[in-house]
């Protein structure tokens, strides 16, 4: 019995659930879960079927599908296998930890191919649960050079995501580009409110009553990209600098984990600059 995750996402019109419905009953697919939303101010259709059943041949399923949806519809057929994933770190080691111990548990719902650094503070960490680690140096290089080394690492891993735990440099829009679509971003919410370094100083000099983190995919637009998801948890007068980072750590590890098992599910859709998240 195999089992088969389906995405489609494509312009609304009447009878699509129908079609697809019927395609694949056609095929002998026993649909488990179905979940679907339509974009009404775009005309679009996003929709994400767990299924169950003997399929010998992907492709004439998803051409048949094809076949019974408008123009330009978009059609992935899924098999239940660990997506793999590179990830990008700085100094800090929170979202770090909380990732290599789920993989080292085997509850990430995916394979932590190797994590690269521009420091060498993690790489004793890192190593110790079995995973390579990469120092790539950002001093005394431009951009092009730094970004051209770390691409040349990646590309020696056949990896789906990018997850940038706490990763404290720009990307270029090339570099971006490159991996349009796979790269993970985490940061707290302060922003545009508390821009630059030590963004829980200025929460707590500010006499903020909530802080909170985002999880989005990466664009060309710094921390502008599409959000995967987000949380908040209330801070009061008795929370000094240090209690505040502390919270603040705790809550991004929560928001990107959060937001990786959602990807590694397939149940997150990129429409233009926003998301459709089924959970």
């Amino acid at each position: 019995m195999n089992e088969l995750t389906i995405l489609i996402s494509c312009p609304d019109q009447v009878g699509l659930v129908t079609n697809i419905t019927r395609v694949l009953a056609a095929h002998q697919l026993n649909i488990i879960a179905m979940r679907e939303f339509v974009d009404e101010p775009n005309k679009a259709f996003f929709t994400r079927i767990a299924c169950t059943g003997y399929l010998e041949e992907t492709e004439k399923l998803k051409n048949k599908l094809l076949e019974n949806l408008p123009n330009s519809a978009e059609v992935s057929l899924i098999t239940q296998q660990e997506k793999q994933i590179a990830i990008l770190v700085t100094k800090e080691y929170h979202c770090l930890a909380e990732i290599l111990i789920k993989n080292q548990f085997k509850t990430l719902g995916a394979n932590v191919k190797c994590v690269i650094g521009n420091y060498e503070s993690l790489k004793d960490f890192t190593e110790k649960l079995g995973i390579p680690y990469f120092f790539v140096d950002h001093v005394n290089k431009d951009k092009a050079e730094f970004e051209s080394e770390l691409k040349e690492i990646i590309n020696q891993f056949d990896v789906d995501y990018l997850v940038l735990a706490k990763f404290m440099r720009i990307l270029s829009a090339d570099f971006v580009k490159d991996y349009a679509g796979k790269i993970i971003n985490i940061h707290h919410s302060f922003l545009p409110a508390f821009i630059g370094a030590n963004p829980y100083r200025q929460a707590f000099e500010r006499g903020v009553k909530i802080i909170g983190a985002t999880a989005h995919f990466v664009t060309d637009n710094l921390d502008e990209g599409p959000i995967i998801t987000q949380h908040t948890t209330h801070v009061d007068h008795n929370f000094g600098v240090k209690e505040m980072v502390r919270a603040g750590k705790e809550i991004e590890k929560k928001v990107l984990l959060e937001a990786l098992e959602l990807i590694f599910e397939d149940r997150v859709f990129v429409s233009g600059n926003k998301t459709v998240v089924f959970k």
